[in-house]
């Protein structure tokens, strides 16, 4: 039998990246004049890929793209961003010990997010956890991304691992709803980038700090869905 599986998304669940992605949007937003986005208004603008984060913040200042401005700044939002990988960016409290605590009783970890699979593993590598997972699947790894859910079952069988024996741990609507779409339970972090409050979302379960993600938790969630009957979905 394939080990069980947990895949996280990566920014505002695993790590916390805004500091850094706010640093790279405002270097964007430097270059064309446009006021910068402050910390208080970051669950407005981070959390659903760089060129979210730019056509957001224009709007939010009440502000127009040029034809082509979009492509312009977030190539220069990646340059910003990979050269000064990890910045400020670190791991939630918890995280490594969670990651330990499943790993010690056999359950398989992946990372499923919509942050370009190169960055991604940069930024793990940079905070020396990429080791750590079997399958590292961002937004240009398939032909799809979420909250398509074949991103997430691609990854979860680049892992090896069987869908049916599987949790998602996120942090935003993206996640929960991906999850739901793949018939997989979802554990949703409330410390995350969202603008509503991830209780709205109706995810499997809600935690405030990692210390709460436990074996009992995840086992309780796979046997509830294997006893409900779902399953999860192929397409």
């Amino acid at each position: 039998m394939t080990a069980p599986i947990i895949v996280f998304d990566l920014d505002g669940t695993l790590v916390d990246t805004a500091p850094d992605l706010l640093d790279s949007l405002n270097h964007c937003l430097a270059t064309t004049g446009i006021e910068p986005v402050h910390d208080a208004e970051i669950n407005r603008i981070v959390g659903f890929g760089s060129r979210v984060m730019i056509e957001r913040a224009f709007s939010v200042r009440q502000k127009s793209l040029a034809p082509g401005q979009l492509d312009a700044l977030q190539a220069l939002f990646l340059d910003h961003y990979t050269e000064n990988v990890p910045g400020r960016s670190r791991p939630y409290p918890g995280v490594l010990e969670a990651i330990e605590r499943f790993q010690a009783a056999g359950y398989a970890t992946a990372i499923c997010t919509n942050k370009l699979e190169g960055m991604s593993l940069a930024l793990l590598e940079a905070l020396g956890l990429a080791r750590h997972f079997r399958a590292i699947c961002g937004g240009d790894t398939f032909p799809v991304r979420k909250p398509d859910p074949g991103h997430l079952l691609g990854t979860i069988a680049m892992a090896g691992a069987n869908p049916e024996r599987a949790v998602m741990v996120g942090d935003s609507r993206t996640d929960i709803d991906t999850a739901k779409a793949a018939g997989i339970p979802v554990v949703a972090v409330d410390f995350g980038y969202t603008d509503r409050h991830v209780r709205e979302f109706e995810p499997s379960r809600i935690i405030s700090h990692f210390d709460e993600l436990s074996v009992e938790m995840i086992e309780q969630l796979i046997a509830a869905t294997a006893s409900s009957g779902t399953t999860a979905n192929p397409a």
